[in-house]
């Protein structure tokens, strides 16, 4: 856990079974993924490289800079820019999401 001025930051390994999902096609599906809680953002799930079909993903141009979290870079589907990001190099705080994918939009299922 990080805390900096009321910003909080935990990544926990998760139990729930998510799948991200664009235009009908499944791109990622983990019943392992780390779930990042982060102070005035939505919960995101992250996910092992495992379990992401990293074959239909297209490296993009884009990056983001996080002051918690380090530089992200973005992946993108035709069609479907910078759907999907990750951090090569995070910030030790957070340093179990290295590497793990996480999704704009990811649902849980219900088993």
């Amino acid at each position: 856990m990080t805390a900096t001025r009321g910003h909080r930051i935990t990544v926990e390994q998760g139990t729930e079974h998510v799948r991200a999902v664009h235009d009908g096609q499944v791109l990622a599906e983990s019943r392992r993924p780390l779930v990042l809680r982060e102070t005035g953002c939505p919960v995101r799930y992250y996910l092992p490289p495992e379990d992401v079909r990293t074959e239909l993903l297209s490296p993009s141009d884009a990056s983001t800079h996080c002051p918690f979290k380090g530089d992200a870079s973005y992946w993108s589907l035709p069609g479907a820019a910078d759907l999907v990001w990750a951090y090569p190099d995070p910030k030790p705080e957070v340093a179990a999401i290295r590497g793990h994918f996480c999704f704009y939009a990811t649902e849980t299922v219900a088993d």
